[in-house]
């Protein structure tokens, strides 16, 4: 069953942290009517749509667009590849971006001796180690992670990882986030099956660090 614009909308609202109100005065809509957008009590205008959308940072399709279940199949050698600016993590992403959603997921690969730095931020994360191994920093404690093994954790606790082998690693990223990416910190790479970023298909900033 398509969901609900309403949904839609408040889904995305959550998704940005923001509050009725400051989605109110970011699109010029009063605050009372777009509680009644969001209970799909009232069906706004395209023009309506299109100033929330905006206020919201995505095209009017993200909430008019019906999903095809095809667009959510990856190829393994077809997946779009990301690099961060100055970072040299490779990101893949695996995850489908139908509106609503709430899931992020991204295959990273991570070269040797590399050290993110430690952040916080909202939401939760699942890893799991496809090849080589993880040293995950977690609210102070280390954990060894080898092929096979994953962690799920929540993103307030401070967190950091390293690849502390001689090898590369790769690994199975899985996380639920409160903010959007930021398309000018990604990088495309080129070559067979790579593609470039945009605010719709980018990791969250909180996993670029992660």
């Amino acid at each position: 069953m398509p969901v609900a614009l309403g949904q839609r909308i408040r889904k995305r609202r959550q998704q940005m942290s923001m509050t009725l109100q400051e989605l109110s005065r970011a699109c010029g809509v009063s605050a009372s009517y777009l509680s009644q957008v969001e209970r799909d009590n009232a069906v706004p205008t395209l023009g309506t749509l299109a100033e929330v959308a905006a206020a919201l940072d995505v095209g009017i399709d993200h909430f008019i667009a019906t999903p095809r279940q095809v667009d959510s199949v990856t190829r393994a050698d077809e997946r779009p590849r990301f690099s961060v600016a100055g970072n040299s993590v490779v990101y893949e992403r695996i995850g489908a971006d139908f509106p609503a959603h709430e899931l992020s997921s991204f295959v990273l690969n991570i070269p040797p001796h590399y050290r993110s730095e430690t952040v916080q931020h909202s939401g939760e994360e699942i890893i799991f180690v496809l090849e080589g191994e993880i040293l995950q920093m977690v609210d102070g404690q280390s954990f060894l992670l080898r092929t096979g093994d994953s962690m799920h954790y929540l993103g307030q606790q401070p967190h950091s990882y390293s690849n502390p082998g001689d090898g590369p690693a790769r690994l199975l990223w899985m996380g639920k986030m409160a903010h959007p990416a930021t398309p000018t910190t990604f990088a495309p790479l080129q070559g067979r099956g790579v593609q470039g970023t945009d605010s719709e298909t980018g990791p969250p900033d909180s996993a670029l660090a992660w």
